[in-house]
């Protein structure tokens, strides 16, 4: 099954690749130059604007001397202030991870968004490799959940004891949902069905860069699975044509990965 699903993937890029580079010629391909050059802005973006301090202490100093109080007193002072720094971040990432691509597409390069992934039909023809790498990961998500460096990090909302899940810890599981969902149309949607026609296969390869750097940070463990992700993920996408399954896989073992940790630190 994953032998006929990398072949597939393969073969179809390639000989559409060899196409398009044989019709383009020698010309300059201003669409992959935009979005190479979009993706390294909006990942500059989401590291500098999506940090708190760094947008407290950009407020700070400019006249907006009321609109930075303001800022300071929801990110740190109000009683909620976690979640809420919580929830910029989240919307940081769906600014630069979808807004940005989708208006590039809709109204530069002039294509429809099923063009760049968002398409259900067929897309989850291959849950059989949903359902494997579930089996793959639980154990591992399992094993690692014991760690200090996964219960420190995991979940990302401190859930503390005697606290309700409800409101806060619903509502954060909700936009980490988004948060995955744009971060899979931004790597698996956008640049890789961007790229593709130059790159063909390889795209995947070449997506898989940036997408491995922004675990940087994360334990070694998540990072280096997360190559491994981002070469999986990627095939299915280019042989689906669709992220839909790359969003439940990551949201998954993301979900499980929050429960199980909570589950070691004696919150459930």
């Amino acid at each position: 099954m994953i032998k006929r699903i990398f072949s597939t993937a393969y073969t179809s890029a390639e000989n559409d690749s060899e196409t398009y580079r044989l019709q383009k010629g020698t010309k300059p391909d201003y669409k992959v130059m935009l979005i190479c050059v979009t993706v390294a802005f909006s990942l500059t973006m989401i590291k500098y604007l999506g940090d708190v301090r760094f947008m407290l202490s950009f407020l700070q100093g400019t006249r907006f001397t009321n609109l930075a109080a303001s800022f300071d007193n929801i990110m740190t002072v109000n009683k909620n202030a976690e979640l809420y720094r919580l929830l910029y971040w989240v919307g940081t990432m769906i600014v630069f991870y979808f807004i940005v691509p989708v208006a590039l597409i809709r109204f530069v390069f002039k294509q429809t968004l099923s063009d760049y992934g968002l398409r259900l039909k067929g897309a989850f023809k291959d849950y059989q490799l949903y359902v494997l790498m579930l089996c793959v990961m639980i154990p591992l998500v399992l094993f690692f959940s014991r760690t200090q460096s996964f219960q420190e990090r995991y979940p990302f909302y401190d859930v503390r004891k005697g606290e309700s899940f409800y409101p806060n810890f619903v509502i954060w599981e909700i936009f980490y949902f988004l948060q995955f969902f744009a971060l899979e149309f931004f790597f698996r949607g956008f640049m890789l069905h961007g790229t593709k026609q130059r790159f063909g296969f390889y795209s995947v390869f070449v997506m898989t860069i940036p997408y491995c750097m922004i675990h940087y940070g994360k334990p070694l463990p998540e990072t280096i699975a997360a190559i491994i992700a981002g070469i999986v993920l990627g095939t299915l996408s280019l042989k689906s044509r669709s992220i839909w399954l790359g969003v439940a896989i990551h949201y998954s073992v993301a979900i499980t990965m929050d429960l199980c940790s909570m589950y070691q630190k004696g919150l459930l």
